[in-house]
């Protein structure tokens, strides 16, 4: 008869297989990746993971829901910082490429991955809605203090565009090391000039 598992336990464990599993899928795809395989990488039986989640889909869904609060944590934390709106946001600027390059897998696999039935999976849409916010707030803050003026959310999405493609592109070695973070910081400030209110 299997062992009582304990909250802690089964915490433990969900954390190891969705580190595992981070990794293989960002290596391998998802569809490459079986549950055998992440049983094997952690060393226990093939029906084992299955007492922690349903499917592969699952443990992705926990993957991506892990990684967006984590980099929310990073941006709001940014947000939070002492100093003008301006400087906040070139923080939160900062905080963004700064967990991208830090996080790779977690990144491709937040940002690069269109899940099916995402809305089955009511952590992740929670973890995805927080991380949305994290990239229209600090805009909010810009608006409120009369740096740039324009929809929030229209905004939000320019600039994370424009952050996003410098750092794809320099993780696919399209770009040299480096080189996204300078063009992250010229295309936010060219678009800072061009969304100024108009005097």
């Amino acid at each position: 008869m299997p062992r009582v598992l304990t909250e802690a336990d089964v915490a433990d464990f969900r954390e190891r297989l969705c580190l595992v599993a981070e990794r293989l899928f960002a290596e391998k795809g998802l569809d490459a990746v079986t549950m055998r395989q992440l049983a094997a990488e952690l060393g226990v039986s093939p029906m084992t993971p299955y007492r922690y989640f349903r499917d592969k889909d699952d443990i992705l869904a926990a993957v991506r829901a892990n990684g967006f609060d984590r980099f929310a944590d990073a941006l709001e934390t940014a947000r939070a910082a002492p100093g003008s709106a301006r400087a906040r946001g070139a923080a939160v600027g900062e905080a963004y490429v700064n967990f991208a390059f830090a996080h790779p897998n977690t990144y491709k696999l937040m940002f690069d991955l269109n899940q099916p039935h995402e809305e089955d999976y009511p952590d992740l849409v929670r973890a995805n809605a927080r991380a949305r916010e994290t990239l229209t707030g600090w805009v909010t803050d810009l608006i409120d203090e009369g740096v740039l003026a324009g929809d929030p959310v229209q905004i939000g999405a320019m600039f994370w565009a424009s952050a996003h493609g410098a750092v794809v592109l320099e993780m696919a070695g399209k770009l040299p090391p480096g080189m996204a973070r300078e063009l992250h910081q010229a295309m936010n400030s060219a678009l800072a000039r061009g969304l100024r209110p108009a005097r």
